[in-house]
C-alpha cells in the first residue's frame, strides 16, 4: 500500500483534524473531542507532549492520535482516573474544558502514557468479521462445487496481524448478513450489520471452518486481565455496540483461547503455505485493517509467496486471499478477494463490498 492520499498526512494539525472528523462521522463525537485536545498536549512541557511534537512523519498512517486516545481511555477503565468518563458519556462537551482536563491528565500520568506512543493501536474489531465471512460465502459459491460436490465448503484459515485473535475466532460467531445466516446461533457474539444490497449466497450444503490460526508480532492474551483491558482501551468508549462485542470476545477467548502464534507476518505466511493441505479445502489467508502497518518489503514478500503458491493450486486444493483494508486515496474500507484453483481463476482481484470501519454496515456489491 503506497503512502499516498489521506493516509500520508504528515502535518500534525491536518492529521488531528481528519482523525477527529473521522471519529465524529462514525458516531464517536466524545472521542473526537479527546483527540482534538492533543493539540494542546503538544504545546505542553511533558515528555508525552514533546514526543508528539517531534513525531517523525506519517502522523495519521501511524495512527498516532489513536495511540494516545487508547492510553487516556485506559486511565478510566483501569480506575486510575475516571474524570474522562464524563467526557465519554457526553456530560462534558466544552472543548476548552476538555483540553484542560486532557492536559492535566497527561501531566499527572506522563510516565504511564508515554509508552502508549510506542506502537500502533490494537484495533481488533469483531464487527469486521462480517465482511470476511461474506467474502468466504462468496468464495464458497464460486468454487465449492469444484472442490467436492454435495459437500459443505471447507476452509483452512490463517490470519495476519491477528492481535488478540478476535477475528481468528470467526467460526464461533453467528452472522446475519442480509437474509443469509451462518454460524452457531447460540453464540454470545451476534454479528448483524446493517446490510445494503443483495445478501451473500448461502451454501446449499452448509459451511465448515476446519481450522483457524492467527499470527501477530505481539499477540495479546485475552485471558489475562491487564492485556484484555489494554485491548479494550482502544475501543472508542462512546461506541456501546463495539464495547459489547469486545466483552463477548474476551469471554469466548477466556473459555477457549484462539490459536495464536508470535511471528512476523512474512515468516508466518511461508509456514502456513508450506503445510500439507487436505483435499477438498480452500486454504484462505485473511487480514483486516493491518496491511498499512507492514513495511513495503514485507507486503511484497507476502504477495510473491501467495502468488507462487496460487500457481500450484488445484480445484481440490484451492487458495484464497481475503482482505478488508483501507483505500489509501479515499479511506474507504474495501473487501477484496483473490483466489486460485487451477481452473477458472488465477489470482484476479474481486472488489466485493465497502464497509463501515467497525462493521456497523456493509454495502455489498458482489462480483459476477
Amino acid at each position: 500500500m503506497s503512502d499516498t492520499g489521506i493516509m500520508a498526512i504528515e502535518e500534525f494539525d491536518a492529521a488531528l483534524k481528519w482523525q477527529a472528523e473521522h471519529a465524529e462521522e462514525n458516531g464517536a463525537s466524545c472521542t473526537a473531542r479527546v483527540v482534538r485536545a492533543l493539540a494542546k498536549v503538544r504545546e505542553g512541557s511533558t515528555a508525552t507532549g514533546r514526543r508528539i511534537a517531534n513525531w517523525q512523519g506519517l502522523t495519521l498512517k501511524d495512527a498516532m492520535p489513536l495511540r494516545m486516545a487508547g492510553g487516556l481511555h485506559y486511565l478510566v477503565l483501569s480506575g486510575e482516573d475516571d474524570r474522562l468518563a464524563r467526557v465519554y458519556s457526553g456530560q462534558i462537551t466544552d472543548q476548552g474544558q476538555i483540553d484542560r482536563l486532557v492536559c492535566d491528565l497527561v501531566e499527572r500520568f506522563d510516565t504511564q502514557l508515554l509508552p502508549w506512543l510506542d506502537g500502533p493501536p490494537q484495533t481488533n474489531e469483531a464487527g469486521r468479521s462480517a465482511s470476511i465471512m461474506a467474502g468466504m460465502l462468496w468464495l464458497a459459491d464460486r468454487i465449492a462445487d469444484r472442490v467436492k460436490a454435495q459437500m459443505p465448503p471447507r476452509f483452512e484459515l490463517f490470519e495476519l496481524g491477528a492481535s488478540a485473535g478476535v477475528n481468528t475466532m470467526i467460526a464461533r460467531y453467528h452472522y446475519k448478513l442480509g437474509e443469509t445466516e451462518v454460524g452457531p446461533k447460540g453464540s454470545p457474539m451476534q454479528i448483524a450489520p446493517e446490510w445494503k444490497g443483495a445478501s451473500p449466497p448461502a451454501p446449499p450444503h452448509g459451511f465448515e471452518i476446519v481450522s483457524s490460526r492467527g499470527c501477530d508480532v505481539a499477540p495479546i492474551d485475552l485471558s489475562e486481565t491487564q492485556s484484555a483491558l489494554r485491548l479494550k482501551s482502544y475501543v472508542w468508549p462512546d461506541a456501546p455496540a463495539r464495547m459489547a462485542r469486545i466483552d463477548a470476545a474476551i469471554a469466548l477467548a477466556s473459555a477457549d483461547p484462539p490459536d495464536l502464534v508470535k511471528a512476523d507476518a512474512g515468516a508466518f505466511v511461508l509456514e502456513m503455505l508450506a503445510r500439507p493441505q487436505e483435499p477438498g479445502t480452500i486454504r484462505t489467508m485473511f487480514h483486516s485493517i493491518m496491511w498499512q502497518y507492514m513495511p513495503a518489503e514485507t507486503q511484497d514478500a507476502i504477495t510473491r509467496a501467495v502468488e507462487r503458491a496460487g500457481a500450484q493450486a488445484t480445484p481440490d486444493r484451492a487458495l484464497a486471499w481475503i482482505s478488508l483494508e483501507t483505500d489509501p486515496a479515499t479511506f474507504r474500507h474495501e473487501l477484496k478477494v483473490r483466489y486460485w484453483n487451477g481452473d477458472d481463476a488465477q489470482g484476479e482481484t474481486f472488489l466485493l463490498s465497502h464497509a463501515h470501519p467497525h462493521g456497523a454496515w456493509v454495502e455489498w456489491g458482489g462480483a459476477s
